[in-house]
């Protein structure tokens, strides 16, 4: 079995468990959590990494899929391996699959 397949297989297994134990998906060790402070700051945890960057917008990797912020003045104020903090004024918010 591929290492692709086994985490396949591992996903659904997870969410089958979360769904059985009534828990919300967004505590499955994969699916990364985003947070907005207004329009004015960015979270989120469990990322995989920034693909493009600068101050009209920023690609972050969030392993399923693309989250694409666009705005002005945006900058990263701290990124971690698992969390990363944006700051700037936030116009959009784009999802990317």
């Amino acid at each position: 079995m591929g290492m692709e397949r086994k985490r396949r297989a591992w996903s659904e297994k997870t969410a089958q468990a979360m769904d059985r134990l009534d828990l919300p998906q967004s505590l499955a060790a994969d699916l990364p959590r985003i947070e907005l402070s207004g329009n004015r700051g960015f979270y989120m945890d469990r990322h995989k990494g920034v693909l493009s960057y600068s101050t009209a917008s920023i690609d972050v990797n969030g392993g399923s899929v693309v989250v694409r912020l666009w705005g002005k003045g945006l900058q990263i104020v701290a990124m971690t391996d698992d969390e990363l903090r944006i700051d700037g004024l936030i116009e959009k918010v784009e999802l990317v699959e």
